[in-house]
């Protein structure tokens, strides 16, 4: 039986335990270089054209960052005691993670721009795609989004539904002017870990159960 929401949330706190305080730095890092770096172009006169031109450099060199800080929590959760510097592993694979992750943005973005709803479905289809390139070598960027809509099919509405549940959460952090975040954004981002986790075992169970079928003998 596959598991519920609940039930992958709960596998995600399991994993966290013993393991917030680098989740959090881990976070807290994320949030620096994300939120507040980019900012230090504030500090120096530079023209309207050099601060657009300056946000869309630091934007495209941070989406490495953002696959690295998803995959640390899926180490986490496979118990593999990942090191908070883990989170820069998308620079090592450059070229392939850039050009899916941006890829994969920019499909999203185009869908937003024919209406919201669709838009959304396609953002859930896509949610797999920064696993499904760290558990896949070899899989190029159409290839890795791909998979992630094959492996999404059917499981769309649990996603959002997943993403739904955290929302009384987030409206606690607000009240902690911010501060919450850093334990909510481990939280959440161990649970969609769980939730791929539960997804790839399901593949991998129907594939098993289709050798298993082709070699028997028939009556």
């Amino acid at each position: 039986m596959k598991p519920t929401n609940s039930e992958l949330r709960k596998q995600a706190r399991m994993t966290l335990e013993g393991h917030w305080g680098g989740a959090v730095v881990a976070t807290l890092i994320f949030f620096i270089v994300g939120s507040v770096l980019p900012n230090i172009s504030l500090l120096f006169p530079l023209s309207e054209a050099g601060q657009v031109s300056w946000n869309l450099v630091w934007s495209f060199l941070l989406i490495p960052l953002s696959w690295g800080f998803c995959i640390y929590f899926l180490s986490l959760l496979r118990d593999q005691n990942p090191q908070v510097g883990s989170i820069f592993g998308g620079y090592k694979d450059f070229v392939r993670v850039f050009t899916t992750m941006l890829l994969m943005s920019v499909y999203i973005a185009l869908w937003l721009l024919l209406l919201i709803v669709p838009g959304i479905i396609k953002s859930l289809s896509y949610a797999m795609t920064p696993y499904i390139l760290r558990d896949n070598p070899n899989v190029g960027a159409v290839e890795a989004i791909h998979k992630s809509r094959l492996m999404m099919d059917g499981s769309k509405m649990k996603l959002f539904l997943l993403y739904l549940s955290f929302i009384g959460w987030g409206i606690l952090c607000v009240l902690t002017c911010g501060i919450g975040f850093l334990l909510l954004v481990p939280y959440v981002q161990t649970s969609l870990a769980a939730f791929y986790e539960d997804l790839r075992k399901e593949e991998a169970a129907q594939v098993e159960e289709t050798v298993v079928e082709s070699v028997q003998p028939a009556e």
